[in-house]
Formats: C-alpha cells, sequence, structure tokens
C-alpha cells in the first residue's frame, strides 16, 4: 500500500499512475472536512486560480511542449482537460468544476484507489507528499522540523465576471495576431481611460497583510497593483498590451484587458492576468473604470495567500525524493515547480520514479533537452536564491543559434523523442 497526502493535480495525478500499474493507493485529502484558504469546492484537483493551463503550442511555447510530453505519458491532467476543454485561442483552459468532477471521479471509481478524508498531521517514513503551496497546520510544521527551512511566495487570484453583465457595446471578441476562434473578450481603453484605471488602481485599497506574510511576491504570478506600480506604462507591456489585437475600427486601442471563458457554456470570464490584493469593494469600483466592466456582476473577486515551497536544492534529489529519505517524495508545488502542468509533471514523474525504487529497479532520469527533465534537475541543481519556476526554454539544453522558429520545433522534436526513451526505459 503506498501512501499519498494531497489530492491536487500532483497527487492525483500521482494516484493514478501507481494504481495504473498495479500500486494498492491510499489518498489521503483533508476535504471535504477541511478546506485551504484558497479552495471553494468539495472536489479533487482544484484549479483555485486561473482556469487556463497556458500555451497549447507544442512547437513554440515551452508550456505546450510540456503538454505534450505528459500525453505521451498518460496523464489524468492532461485526459482530464482534453474532455473539460473551453474555447481559448491557443490556450487550453477547461472549465474548472467539470475538470475536477472528471478526475473526482476517475480516482473514485479505481478499484485500486482508497480515498481517505482527513488531515494528515505528520510525515510518512515512505511514500508521496503533495499537499500543494497552501500547507499548514501540524504537517507544515512537520516539514519544517525535518528540513529546518521553508521559503514562502505570494499567489493571488484574479476576478470572474458573468458574460452577460460586460458591455459588449464597448468591448469587441477576438485572439490576439487572430489566432484562434475569436474566444477573448477585449475591454479596449483610450490613454485617458488607461490612465484613470492605473491612478485608481494604486490609490486603492489593499488588503492588510499579517507579518508573516510580508514577503516577496513571485514574478510568475504578480498582483496587478504591484506591476503598476513599475511604472505608468507597465501594464501596456504586460497584462494590458495591446498588441496583435485591433478594434472594429482596424486600430489598435492604447491598452486591452482580456476576458476569457471560466466555464464551457462562456457564462462565466476571468480577468486575464488581473490578480489582486484589493479589498473587495476596491476591485468593483477600480474594474467598473474600464468601460466594458463598468456593470460588471462579480462571481469571485480577487484574493491573495500564502504559498509555501520548500528550498528544493537543499532537501530534495532530482527525483523528488528527500535527500535524507530515498523512498519519501514529494511533487506540486511545494517542491518549487510553478504552475498546473508543472505541478502535474511532478506527481506524474515522482510517482514513476517511486515505484522504480521500490521495486527495485534503478531511477532512471529524464534528461535536460526536454521539459519535465529540465525541470527536475533545476529542482535539485544548487541555488542560493532558489526561486520556483514554470516551464520555459531557457531551463533546456541549448541548441545551435539558428532561426528562432526553427530552433524551437527542433527542441520539441529533440523532446519527445527524450520522453519516448524516458517511456520505454521504465516501461510505462
Amino acid at each position: 500500500m503506498t501512501n499519498i497526502i494531497g489530492a491536487g493535480l500532483a497527487g492525483s495525478e500521482a494516484a493514478w499512475y501507481l494504481a495504473e500499474h498495479g500500486e494498492q493507493v491510499t489518498l489521503v485529502e483533508q476535504k471535504p472536512a477541511r478546506r485551504s484558504p484558497a479552495h471553494q469546492s468539495d472536489g479533487l484537483c482544484e484549479l483555485v486560480c486561473s482556469n487556463s493551463l497556458k500555451s497549447d503550442d507544442v512547437f513554440g511555447n515551452a508550456c505546450g511542449l510540456l503538454k505534450e510530453e505528459l500525453r505521451l505519458l498518460g496523464s489524468l491532467t492532461m485526459e482530464a482537460a482534453a474532455h473539460t476543454r473551453v474555447p481559448a485561442g491557443g490556450a487550453l483552459a477547461v472549465d474548472r468544476e467539470a475538470f475536477s468532477a472528471y478526475v473526482t471521479q476517475k480516482l473514485a471509481a479505481h478499484p485500486k484507489i482508497q480515498l481517505v478524508c482527513r488531515e494528515e498531521t505528520e510525515l510518512p517514513a515512505e511514500g508521496i507528499v503533495a499537499t500543494g503551496p497552501l500547507t499548514d497546520g501540524a504537517l507544515y510544521e512537520a516539514i519544517l522540523a525535518r528540513f529546518g527551512t521553508s521559503l514562502h511566495f505570494y499567489d493571488a487570484t484574479a476576478p470572474v465576471v458573468t458574460a452577460a453583465s460586460v458591455d459588449m457595446a464597448h468591448a469587441f471578441t477576438g485572439d490576439r495576431y487572430g489566432r484562434g476562434t475569436g474566444d477573448y473578450v477585449n475591454c479596449p481603453l483610450t490613454k485617458a481611460e488607461y490612465e484613470a484605471f492605473v491612478r485608481e488602481l494604486l490609490a486603492a485599497e489593499k488588503v492588510t497583510l499579517r507579518d508573516f506574510e510580508k514577503r516577496e511576491i513571485f514574478e510568475g504570478c504578480m498582483p496587478l497593483e504591484v506591476m503598476a506600480s513599475r511604472g505608468k506604462d507597465a501594464l501596456r507591456f504586460g497584462t494590458f498590451k495591446p498588441v496583435g489585437l485591433a478594434g472594429e475600427d482596424g486600430r489598435r486601442p492604447y491598452a486591452v484587458l482580456q476576458l476569457r471563458r471560466e466555464n464551457r457554456e462562456g457564462t462565466l470570464l476571468g480577468l486575464v492576468g488581473c490578480q489582486t490584493n484589493l479589498k473587495f469593494g476596491e476591485q468593483k469600483r477600480v474594474f467598473s473604470l474600464i468601460p466594458a466592466l463598468k456593470n460588471a456582476e462579480y462571481v469571485r473577486y480577487g484574493v491573495m495567500h500564502r504559498n509555501t515551497f520548500l528550498d528544493a536544492p537543499n532537501v530534495l534529489n532530482a527525483d523528488f525524493s528527500a535527500k535524507d529519505a530515498p523512498m519519501l517524495f514529494f511533487a506540486g508545488q511545494i517542491t518549487g515547480v510553478e504552475g498546473y502542468v508543472e505541478s502535474a509533471m511532478s506527481g506524474l514523474l515522482a510517482a514513476m520514479h517511486f515505484l522504480q525504487k521500490k521495486r527495485g529497479g534503478e531511477v532512471i532520469l529524464p534528461e535536460d533537452t526536454c521539459v519535465s527533465g529540465a525541470l527536475s534537475r533545476y529542482l535539485a541543481s544548487p541555488n542560493k536564491h532558489f526561486q520556483p519556476m514554470n516551464a520555459n526554454y531557457g531551463i533546456l539544453r541549448g541548441l545551435d543559434e539558428r532561426d528562432k522558429r526553427e530552433k524551437k520545433r527542433l527542441m520539441a522534436e529533440r523532446a519527445l523523442a527524450e520522453i519516448a526513451r524516458f517511456r520505454a526505459a521504465y516501461g510505462a
């Protein structure tokens, strides 16, 4: 019997792989008895931030390439995403409730998986810990006592509005550079509107952080107000960039806020890149300055929460096992990977390595020519200023300089060949 603690993306992925390969699994999850501050439903594998798994471009985007690597390895996350996908241009976005329900049903119905609802308070001697970036309570204290160090960064979620409440007289549909099927709702701003928005955003009242929360914010999930504080045009070169978009008059707006489907029906729209720590009333006031959102109805406001991750280079091996306990594995964002797909990858690889060790085999790491291998190796590489890492080309082994698009295509072909080799070596 193998114990897995936590049934988020990483834990669910790990449980599925082990069960599909003949292992009896006890999957321990504290919901529904207890939820973290960021969770809203009782289902497993809940997506608590955006409903987007980011780009699905295998040959032009590192996260898109990582998705294909996971598909080749039999990922449950990728299977669930395929069944619950919603239109999002070149991105892979899902109906978050349907996604969670799909994974929950698959795990609950598997004859080799036993779901146990309880709050774990101790680290097991053997198994996989995938309790996520909001690990707290007695288990957090046990991890802290075990490793003597723990780092924090802070994650923020974006507001969600009803599609019916968006004023389409001040918006237009379309994907950046015309890539997609017109899935995004674009809310343009004039120069005056943009400047007024930024001014009020910076002046708005924020949720007061407690002393233990006053830490560095991770660059990859920065609150909108923090980005705006970096310069008057920071949003126009980031979240609100108008490049690749044209209004009905054919001209590029001064700035654009994009809305993306949150569910299959398209009745809910998320404010893309608008993670925020503003108080709820302030969110409604400030975002109403955008003409298309003047009368928007909010079904969820943005929140900010503490994320916890290990000092992985000092405590973890590249196979996700603890350096002081070869059969104790960690997976998910607690390891220092950042992102939904990256978390799923860590759960899948941790399970593969765990099973290999348990059955007396030699651990085989994927090379850094694929995203899975590069991320795994990044976590274990010496780093005095370790921070969470997304899928990106910069961590992959380089190729000779050449045309950018050709280079990405060749890197993708090389990565998928490496995943095929890795899969065959493990008989996965």
